[in-house]
């Protein structure tokens, strides 16, 4: 199969209306081609006119480990170019930045999952360039959570840069298809084109990643596929007080981790509760100590989740919902433990960190509320993929 950036490189027309055009390339480290040549250099290559490029979060070498670690501008050595960072200063590209090019290439790698924050950097690109009068591609790639759709929307005012709006944790799309629900749903006026892959089958054989492309990191924490395919309910653990495994080598591929819950326990209580969410994966029960981050040097005993090989089902696997889960168990067997942590989360100071990763207050509500039950809570999810379905079909390229 072919990535958006491959069409573009094999197919000398695609390349046509970039001819006389300054291009802006919003890139990271796993925006390689097919051989793992970095966009930046093949694109120059291949002749076109790349005059500015831009860094996401975690910057454009990737190389910013944690949430609300900035990088600064820079210029590129090889080329001469400037390198503006969307992670600094600033979050929205200025109209200085605009100004650098006519067509804004966009080939970021994604993991199919609201609160990561490259879906927030597309549509504040979309939004300038809508009024500057630019044009915005998106060189299109996988989403490695395929195609299935899980979790409650965003509720409307509780936007935020992990947060674009109201749609679910698992929104199921590619960044190609993100771009035109954004499109419809804001109204925007600008020129958007899309270079779709070619050969992707979002519920094939690979379940969301190909099985001839190798994995490269998006972010520092974003190891491998099962890491991205658990994103949608592990990053939820951003906000509590239980460890994600930032700190291991498998970070953000555990339930939980904590150095006083006993994790065994746990899975027994989620079997109790609600066995149906555990079905998709398997949980094994494991030991760490994190190197930084939460519970830094001290022994947490937590579970690890394995939503591949064998144990993988990808129609029955639910993130979020095994997520949402733990978190009931927890609160079951310990009452009092304080889950929820009370920090600034990117930069939103006046909600709770879990509030802000869900777009809401209602999964914390449900967590907290001792007469909520699994019914409960998967209703409003059910129908909130229903509404997302509906809004989202008509945009869906493959």
């Amino acid at each position: 199969m072919n990535f958006g950036i491959d069409r573009l490189l094999s197919e000398p027309g695609l390349r046509t209306p970039l001819e006389g055009k300054r291009v802006a390339l919003v890139a990271h480290p796993a925006s390689v081609t097919r051989n793992l040549e970095h966009s930046l250099d093949a694109l120059i290559a291949a002749g076109v006119t790349v005059s500015s490029a831009f860094g996401p979060q975690h910057g454009l070498k990737g190389d910013k480990q944690d949430n609300m670690v900035e990088t600064a501008d820079e210029t590129d050595p090889t080329y001469n170019i400037p390198v503006f960072s969307l992670y600094g200063e600033v979050r929205r590209p200025t109209g200085q930045m605009m100004s650098s090019a006519d067509v804004f290439v966009f080939d970021l790698q994604d993991l199919g999952c609201r609160i990561y924050t490259f879906v927030t950097t597309l549509l504040y690109l979309l939004e300038e360039a809508a009024k500057a009068g630019k044009s915005v591609w998106v060189l299109d790639r996988p989403n490695p959570a395929g195609r299935p759709f899980e979790g409650t929307l965003l509720i409307p005012g509780q936007e935020s840069f992990v947060g674009a709006g109201p749609m679910p944790m698992r929104h199921g799309l590619t960044m190609g298809e993100m771009g035109h629900w954004f499109i419809e749903h804001f109204g925007l006026d600008v020129d958007y084109r899309v270079i779709t892959m070619e050969g992707w089958q979002p519920d094939g054989q690979g379940k969301g990643w190909p099985q001839d492309r190798i994995w490269i990191n998006p972010s520092p924490n974003a190891a491998n596929v099962n890491m991205a395919r658990a994103y949608a309910g592990t990053v939820m653990l951003e906000g509590t007080t239980l460890s994600e495994g930032r700190g291991t080598t498998r970070p953000l591929e555990v339930l939980f981790g904590a150095p006083d819950i006993d994790a065994k326990a746990v899975l027994a209580e989620m079997e109790r509760i609600a066995p149906s969410w555990l079905q998709g994966c398997a949980l094994r029960e494991c030991w760490f100590e994190p190197t930084f981050h939460k519970h830094a040097g001290q022994l947490c005993h937590g579970l690890m989740i394995h939503a591949e090989g064998p144990f993988y089902d990808h129609a029955q696997f639910r993130p979020w919902r095994l997520q949402a889960l733990a978190f009931k168990a927890i609160r079951s067997l310990y009452p009092d433990y304080e889950i929820w942590r009370d920090f600034p989360y990117e930069y939103e100071l006046d909600r709770l960190a879990i509030d802000v990763i869900n777009g809401g207050p209602g999964l914390r509500e449900w967590v907290d509320d001792p007469a909520a039950s699994p019914i409960d809570l998967d209703r409003m999810a059910t129908n909130d993929e229903t509404e997302w379905r509906d809004a989202v079909e008509p945009h869906l390229l493959y």
